[in-house]
């Protein structure tokens, strides 16, 4: 690889991690909406025109009806005003409009860098899925919405929690893209990767359950720590017919998962800190894991807090916004184990990611 496709293949990676840089602060508004209440309050969708806020006081009163024929001003906030209806529906619109942005911010410089011939071909393939994955994660947007529209004014937890992991998917895809031609490198094995993919499945799996912790809104009960309401497994753990529905629909039992997945992802992360330090790994692999540990440590903190204070705005926000730093700690650090620094990176020579 001569030193303009060098060039232009750093570019690209710049441009992922722009992206990536946009998902994560889309992330963090999703939580802030969530967790005031704002994402029920736009009873529409409407990808084209969405984009315009009521400009005058008929188009708010326009929504504010439309508001108020939901299920979640009916059962939870009658009575509203419209200045307080107009709080959460900019945070909802934020979200939205952030949301629609991401999509101009990957698919026209896609666009551009198609056409200008700098995306290697054996990211072509990989580039446009994520483009798809993308549409899809709008529309699952809003099929999470319209499950909140109907009768119960809450979301489905099923729903939200396809919708938090998809986003975390593409954001797992872009970031380890960005890796791969930010920092080109040759694959080869090291004992220290099992740690990595190991932390790769755990820390997956403790999202993956905080999003049902969220849909759930278990965070407002068992508020004391290490305890359950005094005890370390609580009452009624199993007490949902089928069996398998606890591990979905059963506050207690989905709390305690979180928790347990999440202490043991610390444990393992400490342990895999431990085991680096004798292994001979190179300057850059050594901070990933030292980012690893403050990362998960820090994100173990801000979930006992968020917990223990119920679920403040701001803890809970930030709690949702370090697992994404998180999740790219941890690819971060497996990509660093698995490839060393190609032959010939600083003459221009370099191999393919």
């Amino acid at each position: 690889m001569n030193l303009i496709e060098k060039h232009h293949q750093r570019r690209v990676g710049i441009w992922l991690l722009l992206c990536c840089l946009v998902l994560f602060s889309l992330v963090m508004l999703g939580g802030a909406t969530r967790l005031t209440g704002s994402g029920l309050s736009m009873v529409e969708w409407e990808p084209v025109t969405g984009i315009i806020p009521p400009t005058s006081e008929e188009t708010w009163m326009r929504e504010f009806n439309a508001y108020r024929q939901s299920p979640e001003y009916q059962k939870v906030n009658r009575g509203m005003s419209l200045d307080e209806f107009k709080v959460i529906y900019w945070f909802e619109f934020g979200h939205r409009l952030l949301a629609r942005s991401l999509g101009l911010v990957f698919a026209l410089p896609l666009a551009w860098f198609w056409w200008r011939g700098w995306i290697p071909h054996r990211l072509r393939w990989p580039l446009l899925g994520l483009l798809g994955l993308g549409a899809l994660q709008g529309w699952m947007g809003w099929y999470m919405v319209q499950s909140g529209l109907i009768d119960i004014p809450r979301v489905s937890p099923y729903r939200l929690a396809a919708h938090l992991s998809l986003a975390l998917i593409i954001f797992s895809f872009m970031f380890r893209l960005a890796l791969g031609l930010l920092m080109p490198a040759e694959h080869r094995p090291h004992p220290m990767r099992r740690w990595t993919v190991t932390l790769l499945v755990m820390t997956g799996l403790t999202v993956f359950v905080g999003a049902f912790v969220a849909g759930l809104r278990a965070g407002f009960v068992y508020n004391d720590f290490p305890f359950m309401a005094g005890r370390l497994i609580p009452e009624g753990i199993l007490g949902l017919e089928p069996l398998w529905r606890n591990f979905f629909e059963n506050t207690a039992t989905v709390q305690f998962m979180h928790r347990v997945l999440a202490l043991s992802t610390l444990a393992v992360v400490i342990a895999a800190w431990i085991r680096q330090r004798a292994h001979s790994l190179d300057r850059g692999a050594r901070l990933a894991f030292h980012v690893l540990f403050a990362m998960v440590t820090l994100q173990v903190a801000l979930g006992i807090a968020t917990l223990m204070l119920y679920v403040p705005v701001l803890l809970g926000t930030l709690h949702q916004g370090t697992a994404v730093l998180v999740l790219g700690a941890v690819i971060a650090a497996d990509y660093r184990v698995s490839h060393a620094p190609a032959a010939g990176a600083h003459s221009g020579r370099l191999a393919p990611a």
